[in-house]
């Protein structure tokens, strides 16, 4: 299992530009797709007892940011520890502000002692390869690439790309939802949803305030669009020459069924990405007060591992029955978000 923030469907639409004014880009796309592919079949997301640094229990974040050096060889070169000042390379400051980010957000308003509970320290490389195009998290730390300077900039810029791929550790530890078809594109959405959160909760932004975009300003200014992908309204997060139309259905109808991207993980996730938004839409104030909190809640609650749509949707009613009651506004809220995107549960009728 691969989680790249940059789906594999937009690289290879890049990677077979002939547009002379994207040569570089298209290169250092075809080195992403080289490069990300044997990492999709090798990665299990588990830590082994080497690997499982585990801190003391306490409340504060412990990071580490590394410097690749434009090499592939990890962790890289240590460059700012935990309490450390600023230092002149932006990439690292803002690695270490967006682990920072993630890390106040589980621990403040889920009382989440890091991504796995435990303490576990935070880690990030900065400067991975040449012109790589992608973040990830590799069941141990972050990884970040520059971009390719033409239709993609640093990885590190976005607080959601963080979020996102730091929320795929917490996935890994607390419901390991395979990443293939509709578990896959939950687990991908689960990431975008406290992506998107952590972003709010550092900006204290309200349900309306926010922008709702998966990496928002990755892309150039050369690039028509303005994220990878949207909650609010999936499969309008960008639309250029080169690049095609974002293809993410914003409801189960347009599901598309493709062997691609493990079944579609990163093109599907958009369709309970808009059922969180609504339900948050709905509730109103902070995203992550009340509708975070029954996504959390239902994070925990024992999923199995190839839980699909209709069984998560009826899993999150469930946790808001459980915490709010079970005649709430909140749950009301979180059964119209699925309805809102033709999703049925527990015997609804689906819009």
């Amino acid at each position: 299992m691969f989680t790249g923030i940059v789906p594999p469907y937009l690289l290879a639409r890049l990677a077979q530009s002939e547009a002379p004014e994207l040569h570089d880009a298209a290169m250092a796309a075809q080195k992403t797709l080289r490069h990300d592919e044997p990492r999709r079949a090798r990665l299990t997301f588990s830590l082994d007892a080497d690997h499982r640094l585990v801190a003391e229990l306490s409340d504060a974040p412990n990071r580490t940011i590394s410097d690749g050096h434009g090499t592939e060889a990890l962790p890289g070169t240590p460059v700012r520890r935990e309490g450390d000042p600023a230092v002149k390379d932006a990439a690292v400051n803002e690695a270490y502000d967006g682990l920072g980010a993630t890390f106040a957000l589980y621990s403040e308003v889920y009382a989440r002692n890091s991504i796995d509970g435990k303490g576990l320290p935070l880690d990030g490389t900065v400067h991975y390869g040449t012109g790589y195009d992608n973040a990830f998290w590799n069941g141990e730390r972050m990884v970040f690439g520059d971009g390719d300077g033409q239709v993609f900039g640093r990885f590190t810029s976005s607080f959601t790309v963080i979020g996102h791929e730091l929320t795929h550790g917490v996935t890994q530890y607390a419901a390991g939802l395979i990443y293939k078809d509709q578990p896959g594109a939950l687990n991908e959405s689960i990431s975008d949803v406290f992506g998107s959160l952590v972003e709010q909760y550092a900006k204290k932004q309200t349900v309306t305030t926010a922008s709702w975009l998966i990496g928002e300003g990755l892309f150039t200014k050369k690039v028509k669009g303005v994220a990878l992908r949207s909650m609010k309204a999936p499969g309008t997060a960008y639309d250029d020459p080169q690049l095609g139309k974002d293809p993410q259905p914003a409801d189960f109808a347009h599901y598309v069924q493709t062997a691609d991207d493990d079944g579609g993980v990163h093109i599907n996730s958009g369709i309970p990405n808009r059922a969180f938004y609504l339900v948050a839409h709905r509730l109103g104030g902070h995203a992550w007060e009340r509708a975070g909190r029954i996504w959390y809640d239902t994070l925990l609650s024992g999923l199995k591992p190839t839980t699909g749509f209709a069984a998560f949707g009826a899993a999150t009613a469930a946790a808001a029955a459980a915490r709010y009651g079970g005649s709430s506004a909140e749950v009301a809220a979180v059964r119209a978000g699925w309805s809102g995107v033709g999703v049925a549960i527990d015997g609804d009728v689906a819009a």
